[in-house]
């Protein structure tokens, strides 16, 4: 199969873009940024050869820096501007993709401290929610094509090194760790392994269309989450972060850490997934070690 990702040279890109080349199958990068690598592209009317799937991993880091209105913006249209070339372009082909993977995250469903959400929950209005919706909006256009469209929710994705789990090692490592806040909020995370072979089975499924979470099937609190970080690197985690420190560094986008969603990936269990790593304290291990 011949596979375009955008937002290939990312976290979840490059696991992609590497379990793909393993399996055999041919990987087109999309980028803005240029490279010599023989697969990578900056503009789409590059591509010469017809494209057999499209995943579409495109954004900015939603967690990376103050909510401003300019940061707000260039979350949007990381996203949905990026989305909707893709979309024109499959539209364009004679030969067209057989389907788009287009990425979402479980902000979707907005901050919600109670209840389990699975993909026909109703969302709460925000900014995370309203960014969500027009980017599965745009990428649900490609639909008018013929082209299959799934949706992938993402959660917090865990990986060795990188990602969310980079960012805490550190102080856990140096016994500085902790929950945040209260810690009761929910985290709705995923193994990359897990994240990655769900895609791979949503291209090989056929049937398989719509909004799917990529969550593990069981969630856990901030608190649960950092006393499992903490065993997996045999230290403590008695440093408790205060929610006006998060609001004090990140503004708006703090929700992200102090509120959260028990999300559960019902779509993808219904449609016969096997997780490798369902339980935290296996998958931390994992990483970890």
């Amino acid at each position: 199969m011949r596979v375009l990702i955008s937002g290939g040279s990312g976290f979840i890109g490059q696991a992609l873009s590497q379990a793909l080349t393993q399996r055999g199958d041919e990987v087109v990068i999309w980028s803005r940024q240029p490279s010599s690598k023989a697969n990578w592209i900056t503009q789409l009317d590059q591509i010469k050869e017809p494209i057999d799937c499209v995943i579409n991993l495109a954004g900015a880091g939603i967690v990376d820096k103050r909510w401003t209105p300019e940061r707000k913006e260039l979350l949007r249209s990381s996203r949905i501007q990026t989305t909707a070339k893709l979309v024109n372009w499959i539209a364009q082909q004679t030969d067209k993709p057989h389907l788009l993977i287009s990425g979402s995250a479980i902000g979707y469903y907005g901050s919600q401290a109670k209840g389990e959400l699975d993909e026909q929950a109703r969302p709460v209005e925000g900014f995370t929610h309203q960014l969500c919706a027009d980017w599965e909006a745009e990428a649900l256009k490609a639909e008018a094509a013929g082209v299959r469209v799934c949706l992938i929710r993402t959660g917090v994705v865990l990986g060795a090194g990188q990602g969310a789990l980079k960012k805490m090692l550190l102080p856990f490592k140096l016994g500085l760790g902790g929950p945040i806040a209260s810690g009761q909020q929910w985290m709705s995370w995923i193994h990359i392994e897990d994240q990655v072979n769900a895609m791979l089975w949503l291209m090989d499924h056929p049937t398989l269309t719509g909004p799917f979470n990529l969550t593990a099937p069981e969630p856990v609190t901030n608190a649960q989450f950092s006393a499992s970080l903490a065993k997996a690197l045999k230290r403590p985690a008695f440093f408790r972060v205060p929610a006006i420190t998060m609001k004090l560094m990140l503004g708006e986008a703090s929700e992200l850490l102090l509120e959260g969603q028990c999300v559960k990936p019902r779509a993808l269990e219904q449609s016969g997934f096997s997780f490798r790593y369902p339980q935290l304290d296996q998958a931390l291990q994992q990483l970890v070690k």
